[in-house]
């Protein structure tokens, strides 16, 4: 805040001093600009020509520039417009400096970039006033560009969590429902191949019955984690189908890399060697798993590749569990 004329601020001069860059081709004039913003305590720098004004703002970055219309080489008009084509990202206020007081100039002074017109000669208290406006209305943007950042922040994280499991935190079955369809009507119009995998945790219900559902919460997500590790590309899903199922969609994938994935899980599953005493078919957690492929050039829907996929779940639990078929 620029204190009124004649009113030291002391709190002022503890604050970061900011920079003003003056454009005047007029020594005279710009010392006498420059004395008024020493008064309000900011730092001028000066520039007498528009040349020099564009390297000195992309050095200094000032706050505010004070730009005088008529000078030698550019004016000030296509000052203002190099200066806005050097940053279009940035907003930093622009007034012009003129002795020219038609409605004309004041026109082409904001279409070429400015944010506010003064006529010549300026007052200390017109100049103070003019620029704490503009220091007001950057807060003011600033603060709006920061809600709106949170605010996209915000936005990513519910979109993220729209599509995520809230127990496990691997994709949740409407995203699956959506990344399948896509996935399939992209390897139908490239002719690549997809693989589906429908993984059933054997005899879950008898290990919350025997360990509780907090310790069958904690065993769904080592699960999750150890079927995410073992889905390494980024192009590949896990997701949680319902309740202790969960589901791979491995595009460009035939059933044999498929049936790759499921030994490495297997694998990974039996080191894990998460303790299972109510299991009727191992000491440990194992998996149930079916594998479906995605032929290219066959007429296949999604529900049709997980009717599939769900037959090869069943019969591997039909054949004891702990086990995969591949249809």
């Amino acid at each position: 805040m620029i204190p009124p004329p004649g009113v030291a601020d002391h709190s002022a001069r503890e604050e970061k001093v900011e920079k003003v860059l003056v454009v005047d081709d007029s020594p005279s004039m710009r010392a006498a600009v420059c004395h008024m913003l020493r008064g309000m305590n900011l730092e001028p720098v000066e520039a007498e020509n528009g040349e020099r004004a564009i390297e000195l703002y992309m050095e200094e970055r000032p706050a505010i520039v004070l730009l005088d219309v008529n000078m030698p080489g550019i004016d000030g008009y296509e000052t203002a417009r190099r200066i806005r084509e050097a940053s279009p990202e940035e907003w930093v206020p622009i007034i012009f400096l003129s002795a020219n007081e038609s409605d004309q100039d004041f026109n082409k002074a904001i279409e070429s970039g400015g944010d506010d017109y003064l006529v010549k000669p300026v007052g200390r208290i017109v100049l103070a006033a003019k620029i704490r406006a503009l220091q007001r209305l950057e807060q003011m943007r600033r603060k709006l560009v920061e809600l709106t950042s949170e605010l996209a922040a915000s936005n990513r994280r519910l979109e993220q969590l729209s599509q995520s499991d809230g127990l496990t935190g691997v994709a949740n079955r409407r995203y699956f429902d959506n990344f399948l369809a896509h996935h399939m009507a992209l390897a139908a119009r490239q002719k690549t191949n997809l693989s589906l995998v429908l993984c059933d945790v054997d005899c879950f219900k008898a290990y919350n019955d025997h360990y509780g559902h907090l310790a069958g919460d904690e065993c769904l997500r080592k699960v999750a984690q150890i079927l995410q590790t073992a889905c390494q590309r980024s192009t590949d899903l896990v997701a949680r189908y319902g309740g202790e199922e969960f589901a791979l969609v491995l595009p460009d994938t035939h059933r044999t890399g498929a049936a790759q994935h499921v030994r490495n899980i297997r694998q990974a599953l039996a080191e894990a060697a998460i303790e299972h005493a109510r299991s009727t078919v191992s000491p440990y957690v194992t998996l149930s798993i079916g594998i479906a492929a995605y032929i290219p050039g066959k007429d296949m829907k999604p529900e049709d590749l997980i009717a599939r996929a769900d037959e090869a779940l069943y019969r591997a639990k039909a054949m004891g569990r702990n086990r995969y078929v591949v249809v």
